[in-house]
């Protein structure tokens, strides 16, 4: 005698609690989520710092002019740029500097590989204000002509005003 078959019995599932979770996790993502900013997607460097064993000072917040000096990811050549915080400053540097005139749109200017005009920017802002402490962050793989000509320059400008010459080094923390 033939087995009778048994008529299949469906089964319901309640999406509703899936939804929910689903639309929790995506408002979670969503808010914990990071975007670029404009200034990040417009760098077109990155600069690995060298590693040090104690920071024992912070950057200022204000009054401060940094030089950095990266490898260009297009061209994988050195380059300088100089970048004042304060925007009256800056304002200052771009009406005496007539080569930087055309990024006055920017926060830093994009010096190349031209020392004279560093030395020229760097004078101009010493001028302006005095009382700025400069900042040097450049790229663990740069050569240490690039810093020591860097460090020299800020040091003749501010000694040429009467200036005592200082500045700090950007460096990253080692982890423990």
């Amino acid at each position: 005698m033939p087995k009778v078959k048994k008529k299949r019995v469906g089964f319901v599932i309640d999406m509703t609690p899936l939804v929910d979770i689903t639309f929790l996790l995506l408002t979670f993502f969503m808010f914990t989520a990071k975007f670029k900013s404009q200034a990040e997607s417009e760098q077109k460097f990155f600069i690995k710092r060298p590693m040090v064993s104690a920071d024992t000072s912070k950057l200022p917040d204000k009054d401060l002019a940094m030089i950095k000096i990266a490898i260009d990811s297009v061209t994988k050549d050195t380059n300088l740029f100089f970048e004042l915080l304060n925007e009256k400053d800056r304002n200052a540097v771009l009406e005496k500097t007539g080569e930087l005139a055309s990024q006055a749109d920017k926060h830093q200017f994009s010096l190349g590989r031209n020392m004279g005009l560093l030395s020229k920017v760097i004078n101009t802002t010493c001028i302006t204000n005095n009382k700025l402490t400069y900042a040097i962050d450049a790229d663990k793989r740069i050569k240490y002509k690039w810093i020591n000509e860097v460090m020299d320059t800020i040091h003749r400008n501010q000694v040429s005003l009467a200036i005592p010459s200082k500045f700090k080094f950007v460096t990253e923390k080692k982890g423990m």
